[in-house]
């Protein structure tokens, strides 16, 4: 494309924006400053709250303007779209303003929020695929064979348009410099139409694009000079999840967009939390990208002193996907460490290594004898800085605990952490308690130093939740003529505890 054909496209979309239909169904979202992470990272970040939108999502915007203008004869017949969940609301919402048939295709993968919500709106859902792209081949053949009107989720003039309001709406709100907006990618609708706005109208911001590690079509796209094709995608940050972007959509990306950020699945989580501790409001897992791309870009860059805006563009988050994002926000955050320690199995040695550890907080502690001479434990530590985890790591080496780093491995954050245990025959006179304990330094300590010297843990199982308690499962191998001593350690202890020696799942799967 020539630049004068390229200008004269900008200005065609620059009028399309402005021009848009979006808001008899969307609204105007707030542009909010998130304090707590603004002051963390000595730089000014905002939210555009696409998050507040009527069906939690930016997508609205979009589908609705790509609908307002079909004819009354499309309408009529009906419309289908290929949604990993977020634009398919948008369709639907906006199918029952317009008084039309919404057929929504979803892959299998779609959350059941994100199911449940465009049913109730009045699609009529259809799952097939795995990913987007298998959805939307399914939804060109109900296309044909019913005779409905494709609504695009992001290649398509009309649509790319809708999503470049809120670009419209940030320079209205903000009035001073912005250094960058970080826009989350999928197909590329979004990108496409906030970069073809700043662009049209303030140059020098930069718009900054992020995918995920697994879902990162469009920068090898980019980077290739043609559309990439993935194989397969991440399934975590599902509303970005796209094999293959638009042709239009790459075009003005690589045209327009200045720069990108790859960001994975444990700075996703944290990005959540951070957005939850500013606004109380949780984030799906592609509403939060842009967040942890501002963090990641300005540790990189070493930045000050800027002004950043995220899209916040989605909140359609399934309940039971907090549990995952609370177990990895804490190493996406950059403040907990892992490690497979070994040490040498003798009484004294859990002791010293706990000397080791000094004031950091333990965030997790996985520990089942299985050798007569060493042992191999899980431990998680906090720490305030990335740099260090080697530091901990060659302290216990020094020591004489030979440490395997795991933080970076996601077999361990993902598995291994659950599975350390098992039976083992060197665990005679084995008794099991489970211990309540305060969640405050010392309280481990206090629990060795009153244990006797003759006794020898042979389990231990310990996960901060983040609550003021703690909740532990130890092993403690008793000779039978110390039962009263061990009854008289219970009652100095003073922590909450239950006997779990004959409790039949540990028969089963430990003892």
């Amino acid at each position: 494309m020539t630049r004068r054909s390229s200008a004269a496209a900008q200005n065609d979309y620059l009028k399309r924006i402005l021009t848009a239909r979006v808001y008899d169904v969307a609204n105007e979202t707030p542009l909010e400053p998130a304090r707590s992470l603004s002051k963390r990272l000595s730089n000014q970040v905002l939210l555009k709250r696409e998050d507040t939108q009527p069906v939690f999502s930016f997508k609205l915007r979009g589908a609705y303007n790509k609908m307002v203008h079909l004819s009354a004869e499309q309408l009529e017949r009906g419309v289908i779209c290929a949604s990993a969940g977020n634009h398919a609301q948008g369709v639907a919402l906006s199918a029952r303003r317009l008084s039309c048939r919404a057929v929504i295709v979803m892959p299998v993968t779609t959350p059941k929020v994100k199911v449940d919500a465009v049913q109730s709106l009045g699609g009529e859902a259809v799952l097939h695929g795995d990913s987007y792209s298998d959805a939307y081949v399914h939804a060109l053949e109900l296309e044909k064979a019913q005779g409905l009107t494709f609504v695009h989720p992001f290649d398509d003039p009309d649509v790319i348009a809708g999503q470049g309001t809120i670009a419209m709406e940030i320079l209205r709100q903000h009035q001073g410099p912005i250094d960058a907006v970080f826009v989350a990618i999928g197909g590329g609708g979004l990108i496409s139409g906030v970069a073809s706005y700043i662009k049209a109208v303030r140059p020098e911001i930069k718009v900054i694009g992020v995918q995920t590690t697994d879902s990162d079509a469009m920068v090898r796209s980019v980077r290739s000079g043609k559309r990439v094709q993935l194989s397969d995608v991440g399934l975590f940050c599902d509303g970005t999840a796209v094999k293959m972007v638009g042709e239009e959509t790459f075009r003005l990306t690589r045209e327009l967009v200045d720069d990108f950020v790859i960001v994975d699945t444990d700075a996703v989580c944290a990005a959540i939390k951070d957005v939850f501790q500013d606004t109380r409001s949780i984030l799906e897992p592609s509403g939060a990208m842009g967040v942890a791309a501002v963090k990641q870009y300005v540790e990189t860059h070493k930045l000050k002193g800027k002004t950043f805006v995220a899209v916040t563009c989605g909140a359609n988050m399934n309940f039971d996907r907090l549990r995952f994002v609370a177990e990895r926000a804490e190493v996406g955050e950059q403040r907990e460490a892992l490690f497979a320690v070994t040490m040498p199995e003798e009484r004294g040695s859990f002791r010293r290594f706990c000397e080791l550890i000094g004031p950091r907080s333990v965030t997790e502690f996985n520990y089942r004898i299985s050798d007569e001479k060493i042992a191999h434990v899980f431990v998680g530590l906090s720490i305030t800085k990335r740099d260090e985890v080697e530091k901990v790591e060659r302290n216990f080496v020094r020591h004489g605990f030979p440490t395997l780093n795991l933080t970076d491995d996601e077999m361990a954050k993902q598995h291994i952490r659950h599975l350390v245990g098992g039976r083992s025959e060197l665990a005679h006179d084995e008794r099991l308690y489970r211990f309540v304990f305060p969640e405050r330094p010392g309280a481990l300590m206090k629990f060795l130093d009153a244990m006797h010297p003759n006794w020898n843990i042979s389990l231990f199982h310990y996960r901060n939740q983040g609550a003021d308690y703690g909740r532990i499962l130890v092993g403690i191998q008793v000779p039978r003529g110390d039962s009263k001593a061990f009854k008289e350690f219970l009652a100095t202890l003073a922590y909450p505890c239950v006997d779990e020696t004959e409790n039949p799942v540990y028969r089963l799967f430990l003892r």
